[in-house]
């Protein structure tokens, strides 16, 4: 959560409208939006917007739960033994989608097996099941699989702005979030 900030609305983010790192374009049902929409009547100034809805706890509340809903527990991160893997998980879940977070989890799983020799390939189905949970928790090398998670996010990034060169504008924010 550290990751996402107040109110923004840049042109550029193909999320459009975004609180918390809520996006309006693929969360418009998100009950939050209407005190989001309240609060923009009061003022046209993001510092003193975000003022006002920080203060408003409800809110912060339902952007919590929000969360914890959609991307904490869609990928079962309760049941990961590490909370460093837990969070990685969810922030990629929130920046990506949570099931681009189970792939790269299940990615970097194929990946640090030492060519099946650790263990078998898994499916990459882009669902956290019993076998990626059991594999995840027993993984022989988590401090591999970690650098190896955040290197899958770093080139997701690159292939973003590669592809689509307006995206460069996000660079900054977007690698702040992985760990070298």
């Amino acid at each position: 959560m550290g990751h996402e900030g107040g109110y923004a609305n840049n042109p550029l983010d193909t999320g459009g409208e975004t609180y918390k790192g809520i996006a309006r374009n693929f969360n418009p049902g998100w009950g939050g939006w209407h005190k989001v929409d309240q609060a923009k009547k009061q003022t046209g100034v993001v510092a003193q917007l975000d003022r006002l809805l920080s203060a408003d706890k409800a809110l912060q509340l339902e952007v919590q739960k929000f969360y914890k809903l959609n991307y904490w527990d869609v990928n079962r991160l309760d049941l990961i033994d590490s909370q460093v893997l837990g969070d990685k998980l969810f922030d990629i879940g929130v920046n990506m989608g949570v099931k681009r977070a189970a792939l790269m989890l299940q990615q970097a799983l194929n990946l640090t097996n030492v060519n099946g020799r650790a263990y078998r390939d898994i499916a990459e189905d882009g669902v956290i099941g019993p076998e990626t949970l059991s594999l995840t928790d027993t993984h022989p090398r988590p401090a591999l699989l970690l650098k190896v998670i955040n290197a899958l996010q770093a080139e997701r990034y690159l292939n973003i702005m590669r592809n689509n060169p307006t995206q460069e504008t996000f660079a900054n924010s977007w690698f702040s979030r992985v760990a070298f």
